[in-house]
């Protein structure tokens, strides 16, 4: 009884009914967490910040920060309100400390800068929710529009006023097209870009090298056209078919497998505590 009161009272940023609930837990948005570190390595500032102040062009240590950030990620997305204000708390800490090199003019920034902390943010938005739709997870234009204007709510947790964040697809769309000019791919994001197609792993997880050059590639035709001529690569049409094709035929192959074996325990829970959200007539405590 504790356990299931619990759960009633403390059901974190999003919850049941919520389209991030909805979508985050599809296996096939892996693609779209690498996704966004592509994305999001196109601002120079972002980059070099990122790169100067972290393991992350530390082949050794490298896949140690991904698991953070993934962990940072699965908190923030059904972890209860404590949970996540206590792993925000740390991440704007930390960030607080840092400053980076603007490698152009020589001038020292804030890793914490707003357009920074925004760029990041849009960077995984645009990234979960491209994949998912196209992936063909069942979502709306409502639910797209619904699903940006929830994760303002995760950008609170590195620090963002929620009213300077994007609230729906049409304003997404228009933050990127203004953004285009200020971005391009420095030489670490390059460099992170063909680490990729190879990346140091600890010896357990060894054949994961053998799929990361298809997955590269898969992930690299996601990106949009214009990032992908960024980094100096082809931006086709025929990419962004064979991109969807591969993303729709990776997430039906999912839907046959049992949801025990396809689900983390938290999308488990999260699906669980849907369903009773939409046959019961018990009140939930969402975050609005």
């Amino acid at each position: 009884m504790h356990e299931a009161s619990e759960e009633r009272t403390d059901l974190g940023l999003f919850g049941p009914g919520s389209v991030t609930w909805h979508v985050m837990g599809e296996p096939v948005l892996i693609v779209g967490g690498i996704r966004a570190l592509l994305l999001q390595a196109l601002h120079p500032r972002t980059m070099w910040g990122t790169a100067q102040n972290s393991e992350l062009m530390d082949p050794s240590a490298a896949w140690a920060r991904l698991v953070r950030t993934v962990e940072f990620v699965r908190v923030r997305t059904y972890g209860t309100h404590e949970e996540v204000e206590r792993v925000g708390r740390r991440v704007r800490r930390l960030h607080s400390k840092l400053t980076g090199l603007d490698m152009r003019t020589g001038e020292t920034f804030p890793v914490d800068d707003p357009e920074n902390l925004l760029w990041v943010h849009m960077g995984e938005v645009d990234s979960y929710l491209d994949v998912a739709r196209r992936a063909g997870v069942p979502l709306t234009a409502r639910d797209a529009d619904a699903f940006v204007d929830e994760q303002r709510r995760a950008a609170e947790v590195v620090g963002l006023d929620p009213a300077d964040v994007p609230a729906t697809v049409a304003d997404m769309r228009d933050y990127y097209a203004g953004m285009r000019r200020q971005i391009f791919a420095c030489r670490e994001a390059r460099e992170g870009l063909r680490r990729m197609f190879s990346p140091a792993v600890p010896r357990p997880l060894l054949p994961l090298k053998l799929a990361a050059p298809g997955l590269g590639v898969l992930v690299v035709s996601t990106l949009p056209r214009w990032a992908r001529r960024m980094y100096g690569l082809p931006g086709l049409p025929t990419s962004d078919l064979a991109a969807t094709v591969t993303l729709k035929g990776l997430y039906r192959t999912t839907q046959v497998v049992p949801e025990r074996f396809r689900y983390s325990p938290d999308a488990r829970r999260a699906r669980r505590l849907t369903r009773e959200h939409e046959t019961g007539p018990a009140p939930w405590s969402i975050a609005s």
